[in-house]
């Protein structure tokens, strides 16, 4: 039973596609049972004994039109091929025929089937009244106007609609993204910022401390000018902690992104290569032991590639001060054929009595490394930190001449945040209008159905000269002359101009078999009579002709 229950619930929610808010359901009842009876209305005009019939089922093919668009198509089109009542359902279900079945082949399958339907449905109704070819030319032009033209038009609506909703929902991205990217690059502003004060306050402050720290041992001191000089260096190593305390917040590590070379131009200003001597004198100037060499023929660099380097040596020679303070620092700049080779090294750090007496440990944030890698990284270089065999320490870099600098808050933005277009601008340009495929479907339409009216004034013309005969051919025929000859003599005749006129006029000789045809240049009769003319053949030959008037 569940099963069933399951079942059934899936066809009605398939059948009766939602939501269904109270309103609409008020709505669609109404809509129904106006179809229902302008049906009614339609064939009870006709006279067509079906009233009741025809206006129960446009009420539930109308309910069922949304819900099955194909298989409702081809009912109303056998409907109204049979019954003039339900035209204007074929119209509203061509509408919605066009508007629901997405695939293009199969609302061609479902037009093409519905049409032939169509046709089938009226030449089996009229087919004793009027030409089939007629027939099925008017069938065809009818279905166009009253299906198809409101399936294309419905079609046209439908994509326009997922069209508006896709560039709504492409330009909420696009504007989300770009929200995303001016954070991510106010993220990697911040980390810049904190990068530069871990590499450039950093080390002055690492020279502080070791400056104060040989100062402390200075034995030209006395107690008093040796205690100010361990406050002086107690108030570094804490000016220090707070600023790695500072860092930290800049440099969230749930947040920050990867950081990147300065401007160009910046790096130079902070220094660069030119700057390296600089920081080797301050640090000779704070008693540390440092030795600097550059071999190779001087090439140009890249401001990043310049900067980086800069940056590297300032690093590595805050962290020589700080883990292996008094231990001699050795500096090279090498110049190879494609790339800078930047090495800093320091053996084990010689035992200082009393260096560190009250100092605490050595501050370290833990990022500096990982900074001096990503720099590398970002130029196309890259950076080895590790331990020497003799129990020291050695920073290599290798930087390429070139650089390959990357900037992701740039490389995230759209061609349209950069050029001025709005999103949606830049996505309208690489669609299609769905107009065009409609408005095409149009045209097509249009001439088809021209082509048919045209075709139907020639064979109205053609079916009319068919059902006239002459008075003077009426007048030379005569009675028993044989019905071959009579036959050739007259026109071929048309029952869909002559079908009113059967069984009219004198009684038919027993046995026998008539044609009419209208009779032409007789006048003298009112606008709703007409002149007819009857021959009757039996046994082969005219036993009859008459002449009278019928009315229309």
């Amino acid at each position: 039973m569940d099963a069933i229950a399951r079942a059934w619930s899936k066809v009605v929610r398939t059948a009766l596609p939602g939501p269904w808010p109270p309103r609409r359901v008020v709505g669609e009842a109404l809509l129904t049972l106006l179809m229902a009876g302008f049906a009614a209305l339609l064939e009870a005009v006709a006279d067509s004994g079906l009233t009741l019939p025809v206006g129960l089922a446009v009420a539930v093919l109308w309910v069922l039109r949304r819900g099955f668009p194909a298989p409702v198509l081809m009912l109303t089109a056998v409907v109204t091929g049979w019954s003039v009542g339900s035209v204007l359902l074929l119209v509203c279900v061509g509408w919605t025929a066009g508007a629901r079945i997405r695939r293009v082949w199969a609302l061609v399958g479902a037009f093409t089937a519905s049409w032939l339907l169509f046709m089938v449905s009226g030449v089996l109704k009229d087919m004793g009244s009027a030409s089939p070819k007629l027939i099925i030319g008017l069938s065809l032009a009818g279905f166009l106007v009253l299906a198809v033209l409101p399936a294309l038009y419905g079609r046209y609506r439908a994509q326009r609609r997922a069209l508006l909703d896709a560039l709504r929902e492409r330009n909420d991205q696009l504007l989300r993204e770009r929200v995303m990217v001016v954070h991510q690059a106010r993220l990697r502003e911040r980390h810049r910022i904190a990068q530069d004060m871990h590499d450039s306050l950093g080390h002055q402050l690492a020279l502080i401390s070791v400056h104060s720290g040989a100062l402390e041992v200075d034995r030209t001191l006395n107690d008093r000018q040796r205690e100010a000089v361990g406050v002086l260096r107690q108030a570094a190593v804490a000016a220090m902690r707070e600023l790695r305390e500072v860092v930290g917040v800049l440099h969230d590590e749930s947040t920050a992104l990867p950081p990147v070379a300065g401007p160009s131009g910046g790096a130079a200003a902070r220094g660069g290569v030119d700057g390296i001597a600089g920081l080797v004198e301050s640090s000779l100037a704070a008693g540390a032991r440092v030795a600097f060499s550059a071999e190779g023929e001087r090439r140009p660099l890249a401001a990043a590639v310049d900067h980086a380097a800069y940056r590297i040596v300032q690093e590595a020679l805050t962290n020589a001060h700080k883990h292996a303070p008094g231990a001699p620092i050795a500096v090279a700049l090498r110049y190879e054929p494609d790339a800078l080779v930047v090495e800093v090294t320091n053996p084990r750090a010689p035992e200082l009595v009393g260096a560190r007496s009250g100092a605490g440990q050595a501050v370290s944030g833990g990022q500096g490394l990982a900074g001096l890698r990503e720099r590398a990284r970002l130029v196309g270089g890259m950076v080895h930190a590790g331990p020497t065999p003799e129990l020291g320490f050695r920073l290599a870099a290798v930087l390429p001449y070139e650089g390959e600098e990357q900037d992701g808050a740039v490389a995230g933005l759209d061609d349209w945040a950069l050029d001025g277009l709005s999103p949606a601008d830049e996505v309208d340009g690489g669609r299609r209008s769905p107009a065009i495929g409609c408005g095409v479907g149009v045209g097509v339409v249009a001439l088809t159905v021209l082509g048919l009216l045209v075709w139907g004034v020639v064979a109205f013309v053609q079916g009319t000269n068919d059902a006239t005969v002459s008075k003077s051919v009426f007048d030379r025929i005569t009675v028993g002359t044989a019905e071959s000859e009579v036959l050739r003599t007259l026109p071929r005749g048309s029952d869909f101009f002559t079908e009113d006129y059967k069984g009219t006029g004198p009684e038919v000789p027993a046995g026998a078999h008539c044609r009419w045809f209208v009779l032409d240049g007789e006048g003298g009769v009112a606008w709703n009579e007409q002149h007819v003319a009857r021959f009757c053949f039996k046994d082969g030959a005219l036993v009859d002709k008459q002449e009278y008037v019928s009315k229309n």
